[in-house]
């Protein structure tokens, strides 16, 4: 009896449960990155399926990060034809960090790529301009000023180039234009020119220049980003990714939304975002200023309405996620600069892009996207909910099993049965039937309605949704089965032990089959869907029969060979086990019994 009690306290515990959880997060990461998705942190494989919002950038993630030139519109009012568009053009390629690489190809920013190349095909060549103007200083671009000067020598003196959001460069510009102050400057006009470009989803920069006889004692932007002249407006498009509207219709179905977070103008993240399905024609943009305007408290009262920012400083990414966090939503945020990185280390799931993100953005994050994509990020969640309901299918499995062999050894002597199991029998059965099998539960594939279910809350119990009332009820089923052969070999004087130690072992193998899913049937989902779990069953099935059949065996666990009859009474008796969870999954599909993770509205 001590030995009995010791191997049932052993069978009790599910030791393969860290292996399993280990094993399902580490073959999680390896597809993940099989899919462009790099797991810095393998708890976070799991975690993102509990996402409901993912704030995403919108240049290069949502969309391609191919910046091309669509409109130049120059703004010189008395000027020959032509030199409004080529002074335009030659200010964009000398205030312009890109430059050709050692292979022939331009490097830098994409935006400034496509401003370099704009200027290069209609003939003014940058090499050359910057030969004649070369480079004195710079001002570098900063995102609380959203614009950036460079500073050129030339013979009488110095010249300022800047560019930058139109708002931002019309500020610092004098109020008359062209030669000699020509015309007035009309802020107005042309803030509702580039808000026209913007709504065709442009991006749009102002940009102006100035004439300097010396350069100021200090270069800073207050001494240089003054005065200006307008030269016009230049609209860059990038296009969405093909697959990013998808990726967001599927966020939407899951129940995930889906928030752009960018530093353009408002009307063109409006642009973008509606043609992904972001938003509809009257969703609410919120810009940096409008952000700095509200309160923590009036905030988030309105954060959850939200799905695009413009105009957003990366400091201001973190109280996003503040917000969101304090109204109860779980975050995964992208970021790729180094001013990201409280953001997406403050985010429950941070993100940085592998290629243009820098490494102290990587180095905070949960995960990283090695090609920048968004539909990267929603296969990642859809990975980690995968694992998460795999999880949870061997906690069911494994509790079952282990609370079968407990009710079978706890209620034989009140029936007035001998004990139904060896020591050797229980150490047996928790070997061959949680080992294999439960490892192989690791690998089962994705449900089909998993992308059609609201998030798991985090807080929520891994026993939720019926997995305690499944391992009660199903283990006493297996105990009883276990029993009631036992109870008929002894009354007809067949091999009960034998009988007992094989329905109970087999009727764990139909128990694993049926706990595939937790709503669909085996047969819908198919034998062949999973077969490292049916090589599984049928190596257990195997190894069981050979301590029945193999003589070198039977002295071993104490068994004796069973007859046609007898093992074919015992597959009966263990099919019932399998036929009663497929009656179970049938009563919950329908809504008689549990409450199932509930479908996305």
């Amino acid at each position: 009896m001590f030995l009995t009690a010791l191997s049932l306290a052993v069978a009790a515990i599910p030791e393969a449960l860290p292996a399993v959880v280990t094993v399902s997060l580490a073959l999680g990461a390896r597809k993940m990155v099989a899919t462009n998705a790099l797991v810095r942190r393998l708890p976070a494989v799991e975690t993102l399926g509990s996402v409901t919002y993912i704030c995403s950038d919108k240049t290069g993630t949502l969309t391609e990060n191919r910046m091309r030139v669509e409109e130049v519109r120059p703004a010189a009012p008395s000027a020959p034809a032509d030199e409004p568009h080529r002074t335009l053009l030659d200010a964009v390629a000398l205030c312009n960090d890109a430059a050709p690489g050692a292979d022939g190809t331009l490097q830098g920013d994409p935006t400034e790529t496509a401003l370099y190349d704009a200027a290069t095909r209609a003939g003014r060549s940058p090499a050359a301009l910057a030969a004649a103007l070369p480079r004195v200083d710079e001002v570098p671009f900063a995102s609380e000023r959203a614009r950036m000067s460079t500073i050129h020598a030339r013979d009488a003196g110095l010249v300022v180039y800047t560019k930058g959001a139109p708002e931002r460069v019309l500020e610092v510009c004098a109020d008359r234009l062209g030669p000699e102050g020509a015309a007035a400057l009309d802020r107005s006009a042309v803030l509702a020119e580039a808000d026209a470009m913007a709504r065709s989803g442009l991006r749009v920069l102002a940009v102006a220049t100035r004439e300097l006889s010396a350069a100021p004692a200090a270069i800073t932007p207050e001494t240089i980003e003054r005065d200006l002249t307008f030269l016009g407006l230049v609209g860059l498009l990038d296009p969405p990714r093909a697959e990013a509207g998808e990726a967001v219709r599927l966020c939407q179905a899951a129940g995930i939304h889906v928030v752009m977070i960018t530093g353009d103008h408002p009307a063109t993240a409006s642009a973008i975002a509606r043609s992904l399905g972001i938003v509809d024609h009257g969703g609410r943009v919120i810009d940096g200023r409008e952000l700095d305007t509200l309160d923590q408290a009036a905030f988030e009262s309105v954060v959850e309405e939200v799905r695009v920012y413009a105009r957003v400083a990366p400091e201001q990414k973190i109280r996003i996620v503040k917000a969101l966090q304090s109204r109860g939503q779980f975050v995964a945020m992208t970021g790729d600069g180094v001013n990201d990185a409280p953001a997406l280390r403050r985010a429950n799931i941070g993100v940085a892009m592998g290629r243009g993100g820098t490494d102290v953005a990587r180095e905070a994050a949960h995960m990283v996207l090695l090609d920048d994509n968004f539909a990267t990020i929603v296969a990642a969640v859809r990975e980690g909910r995968r694992i998460y309901d795999n999880i949870r299918k061997f906690i069911r499995y494994t509790l079952t099993s282990n609370s079968g062999e407990i009710w079978s050894l706890f209620l034989a002597p009140f029936l007035g049965l001998p004990v139904p199991l060896l020591p050797i029998h229980i150490l047996w059965v928790n070997l061959v039937t949680d080992g294999l099998p439960g490892l192989a539960l690791s690998v089962e594939p994705a449900e089909r309605s998993i992308m059609h279910r609201r998030p798991r809350p985090p807080e929520e119990s891994i026993f939720a949704h019926g997995l305690w009332q499944h391992a009660l009820w199903v283990g006493l089923l297996m105990g009883g089965v276990t029993l009631s052969v036992l109870a008929w070999a002894l009354a007809h004087g067949h091999a009960w032990q034998s009988m007992a130690f094989t329905v109970l072992t087999l009727s764990q193998m139909g128990h694993v089959l049926a706990v595939r899913s937790e709503r669909d049937s085996l047969f819908t989902q198919g034998l062949r869907s999973n077969l490292p779990l049916l090589g599984a069953v049928a190596l257990t099935f195997l190894l069981q029969m050979a301590t029945l059949y193999v003589p070198l065996l039977q002295p071993v666990f104490r068994t004796e060979a069973l007859s046609p009859l007898e093992l074919g009474v015992c597959i009966a008796a263990s099919s019932v086990v399998f036929v009663g969870v497929e009656i179970e999954k049938w009563l919950a599909r329908t809504g008689r019994i549990y409450d199932l993770a509930p479908e996305a509205a």
